[in-house]
């Protein structure tokens, strides 16, 4: 199989994602039926529709690359793919739902483990961010970078804020975490992409993640001179048996290292 073509890749990705976000902006707001999938997770009939559009559009277009979306079935034939397409349809359901612009459509393409090139659009704010390893990350075609923050105190930081007030932070002698300015988005690529973007200085989360979650929003950070990892600092590795990944921290490189330090010294409870 020949090398991904990443130009050609990146410019398949944005035309798929943006008709994608057509069909979303028209279902948005209206009477869209929804449920729940097995492990209580919202699905909607925007979600299938967006899933269907890109399948469609993609998988044809390069049919050696292998698929996993959160709305398809898993094919473990994925596994023995060098390339791959990730997709979340619709990540921020529950947003979709309650008619709440905070979600967006994400689109990767993974080469032996790592994003190489990656798409996420909100289509309702009408924010495009993409990039492609090493021709750096974009937000409506201008460049972006993530912000020279340094220090955790009155950092701006997307998280639940529940999580700096868990009871096991405040025995002492361990100090309270920093005051920061806590907001959050229902995506998970979203504050990814507002990271990349300068906007947030910091992401941070205490759970298990999905890849479609992460892999097109991760190429943007680290296009945007950011780093996104695992609790530990490891780099996370795509196209797993189970889609799962650690919790994740994103951020510049020196608060991404202020915030390791951090969680090393008191490891946020799961």
């Amino acid at each position: 199989m020949q090398e991904p073509d990443l130009v050609a890749d990146l410019h398949l990705l944005e035309q798929s994602v943006r008709d994608a976000g057509t069909v979303a902006s028209s279902l948005f707001g209206g009477d869209v039926r929804s449920w729940s999938k097995k492990g209580g997770s919202p699905v909607s009939e925007a979600d299938l529709a967006v899933n269907a559009l890109l399948e469609a559009r993609l998988r044809p277009a390069r049919p050696s690359y292998g698929w996993l979306s959160e709305e398809s079935a898993d094919n473990k034939a994925r596994l023995t793919a060098r390339t791959l397409f990730v997709i979340d349809p619709i990540d921020g359901t529950s947003a979709f739902i309650r008619h709440r612009p905070q979600f967006t459509i994400c689109a990767a393409v993974v080469h032996d483990g790592r994003p190489l090139c990656g798409v996420v659009f909100n289509p309702i704010l009408d924010e495009f961010f993409s990039a492609a390893q090493g021709r750096g990350a974009h937000l409506n075609g201008a460049p972006i970078q993530v912000s020279a923050q340094r220090a955790i105190e009155g950092c701006r930081m997307l998280a639940g804020g529940v999580i700096f007030r868990y009871p096991q932070w405040q025995i002492p002698p361990l100090p309270p975490w920093p005051q920061m300015h806590v907001e959050n988005r229902s995506s998970i690529a979203y504050r990814l992409a507002l990271v990349a973007a300068g906007r947030f200085d910091a992401a941070l989360v205490q759970s298990a993640k999905h890849e479609w979650d992460l892999a097109a929003a991760e190429i943007v950070v680290t296009e945007a001179g950011g780093r996104v990892s695992d609790h530990s600092g490891r780099p996370f590795r795509y196209n797993g048996p189970t889609a799962r990944l650690a919790p994740y921290v994103c951020a510049g490189p020196s608060l991404h290292e202020a915030l390791l330090e951090r969680l090393h010294a008191t490891p946020l409870p799961r």
